[in-house]
């Protein structure tokens, strides 16, 4: 089994990053931490293979945490899960050694698609000796970069995903496609299509609300 580190300030994304890895077939977590601080000192005592880190932490950047961990020659990879856009924080990110790089919000899918091929990447590079020539090194690497398979579907944008993902987070009573619709400029059927992406990959919940009369509406509920 892989052994994961979650390092998440807020403990309801660190619970959902902790049950999507345990989905995974092949990954266990080892630990869920809130710091950077904390982050070291669990790798310091407890064996892990790979630490889920995101960058935004109360006490220190994760780009912080990473370099520190290479300091200390600790045995440990490490995936950037972030909002962090900032194009010098992600060459940085590449300087330091990370080895996967995916933005919130995310899905379940593309997280899992991380991690598989992070699996893979691990399976090849097990025990010593050396590899055959630059073909063995290429796909090695392309194990990591290859495009995600697990891409949106045709016809949906990264973009219009985060603003419904983003209205949603603060619609702690549900929010129907309508709602959806209002508070963000689409149209119905487009808020719907969207809601019903985030809790088809675990992101949302799905659920009857009963009016006075007629029948039950949907809404969605943040996760």
């Amino acid at each position: 089994m892989i052994r994961v580190l979650v390092v998440e300030d807020d403990p309801v994304a660190a619970e959902a990053h902790r049950t999507y890895v345990e989905r995974v077939a092949g990954f266990t977590v080892a630990g869920v931490v809130h710091s950077g601080a904390d982050a070291l000192r669990f790798c310091e005592r407890t064996q892990v293979d790979v630490v889920l880190l995101d960058f935004y932490l109360p006490d220190t950047h994760g780009l912080t945490v990473c370099r520190a961990l290479r300091a200390g020659g600790r045995d440990v990879d490490v995936i950037a899960v972030t909002s962090a856009r900032d194009l010098a924080v992600i060459r940085t990110a590449v300087a330091v050694g990370i080895v996967q790089y995916l933005l919130k919000p995310f899905t379940f899918a593309s997280l899992r698609d991380k991690l598989v091929r992070y699996a893979r990447f691990r399976e090849q590079a097990v025990g010593s000796g050396e590899v055959s020539g630059q073909a063995d090194v290429d796909g090695m690497l392309a194990t990591l970069r290859t495009p995600d398979r697990h891409a949106l579907p045709k016809g949906m944008s990264g973009e219009t995903l985060q603003v419904v993902t983003g209205v949603l987070a603060s619609a702690a009573d549900g929010l129907s496609a309508a709602a959806a619709a209002d508070l963000t400029g689409v149209s119905r059927v487009t808020a719907r299509r969207y809601l019903e992406y985030l809790a088809e990959n675990g992101l949302a919940d799905r659920r009857p609300h009963y009016g006075q009369v007629g029948r039950p509406e949907v809404r969605f509920y943040p996760r």
